[in-house]
């Protein structure tokens, strides 16, 4: 984990209040993890706390975040321009460890769940079938066909793919591990099912963070095996280990 003072390669919307930023890393390690994420933070002190971002994906010394406009913060990274520099800490969190993804794979992102999830489609060294599960408009569908075996698009309201909720499309019976982030209702969803059909499931919680480096408590979930920390011991974690902090 290193602080970096990042060069602003781009920053552009992509999908209402969903942008796209991609800084510069000289000499960046190759050992950035599919699941990891940064903590951004403007040089104008607009905001007082970084704002943790889920890497999207990683080039030969760039790392790119799609993110979406939530508050101040975010709002204030939006107007980051090209040329100008941000701080970035990282990368943070443990990550996918892709040598224990094999099999045939379900990958099932949600909202802007579904941004960290590109990167480690593109990593797996098996393939896998996404599934994409947006409210209206869509984003980073093309950048998944690249990679995956099958994309399957879901809008809510059916104008661009499927309509319905994405979980109503995937035969679980089909897979041997199914991996997912996005909503929390949608990962209980997803869960569960696996649970009952015992099926290995990874999924990739969302969480406030005001360090990102497990020292302000402020990112606790609740897990089988007691409280830990979404920031150091995840944000990636066993599907059944959280299912109980989401029976209540």
């Amino acid at each position: 984990m290193k602080v970096y003072h990042s060069k602003v390669l781009e920053n552009r919307l992509i999908s209402t209040n969903i942008y796209k930023m991609t800084i510069e890393i000289d000499n960046l390690n190759n050992d950035i993890k599919p699941g990891q994420f940064f903590m951004l933070k403007t040089l104008d002190n607009s905001f007082l706390l970084p704002r943790p971002i889920s890497v999207n994906e990683v080039g030969v010394n760039t790392v790119t975040f799609v993110y979406r406009i939530q508050g101040t913060g975010t709002k204030s990274i939006s107007y980051v321009k090209l040329k100008d520099y941000i701080q970035a800490t990282g990368p943070l969190g443990n990550g996918f460890d892709i040598n224990l993804i094999n099999g045939r794979v379900a990958i099932i992102g949600g909202g802007i769940g579904i941004a960290p999830l590109l990167y480690l489609t593109k990593c797996l060294k098996t393939t896998s079938d996404v599934y994409l599960g947006y409210k209206d408009e869509v984003y980073l569908v093309d950048e998944f066909r690249r990679y995956a075996n099958k994309t399957v698009v879901v809008t809510e309201n059916g104008g661009i793919g499927f309509k319905g909720f994405v979980t109503d499309y995937v035969d679980y019976n089909n897979y041997d591990i199914v991996i997912t982030c996005g909503p929390e209702i949608m990962m209980n969803k997803i869960a569960s099912k696996c649970r009952d059909l015992n099926i290995k499931c990874l999924v990739s919680l969302e969480r406030r963070m005001a360090c990102g480096l497990g020292a302000c408590l402020g990112c606790t979930v609740e897990t089988i095996y007691g409280n830990k920390r979404a920031c150091k011991d995840g944000p990636i974690f066993a599907g059944e280990e959280i299912l109980v902090q989401w029976r209540k």
